[in-house]
């Protein structure tokens, strides 16, 4: 049972959905303050991803180490060999973050050049239907962009990474607040 108030609206619903609000509001102006610091120092954000990214690849690797022994002799010998591959990457990555940073600026950079290939001809394949359009700028924006860090390589490594993820930490954070603010609204509204 939920209580209800004067009005006879329930209020148990609404003080959660405040509460979601205000945390919504919260995290949003964190992810936005963050955002805004990795890009006023993309350097430092793009060698903290290469550390997590190590950390990650280690913690793979101990997942595969342990995948090995829930199977047969041929499935574990692989499991141990990516075990091997993920355990010592990601020690490349810790131990060399610089070096690390930079073979993942060149992997998003190929990614990226890929990704507007793929674009294009989906575009092309496609047609002229409606909204197509912006498939077509998305590609050659991409394209632009994959093809600035390609040609920058490696120096493009102190800047690409850490400026796009505090970019995507910047449209994290205002989406959240939006969501929070569509959640006071709402309580308020109730």
């Amino acid at each position: 049972m939920s209580a209800t108030n004067a009005q006879g609206s329930v209020s148990g619903p609404v003080t959660l959905v405040r509460k979601t609000g205000t945390w919504l509001t919260v995290m949003g102006v964190v992810f936005v303050v963050l955002g805004m610091l990795a890009i006023v120092e993309p350097a430092v954000a793009g060698l903290a991803v290469s550390i997590m990214v190590g950390w990650v690849l280690i913690f793979g690797g101990i997942a595969h180490g342990i995948a090995a022994f829930g199977g047969g002799a041929g499935r574990a010998l692989w499991q141990l060999v990516v075990a091997a591959f993920y355990i010592v990457a990601g020690l490349y990555f810790l131990t060399h973050p610089l070096l690390g940073l930079g073979t993942l600026t060149l992997f998003l950079a190929v990614v990226l050049l890929v990704e507007a290939v793929i674009e294009i001809v989906a575009y092309f394949a496609i047609g002229r239907e409606g909204g197509s359009g912006w498939r077509l700028v998305n590609a050659l924006v991409t394209l632009l962009l994959g093809g600035m860090i390609w040609r920058n390589w490696p120096s493009s490594s102190v800047w690409a990474i850490g400026t796009l993820v505090g970019v995507n930490l910047m449209i994290t954070g205002f989406s959240r607040l939006m969501l929070g603010a569509a959640a006071r609204k709402l309580a308020a509204a109730a």
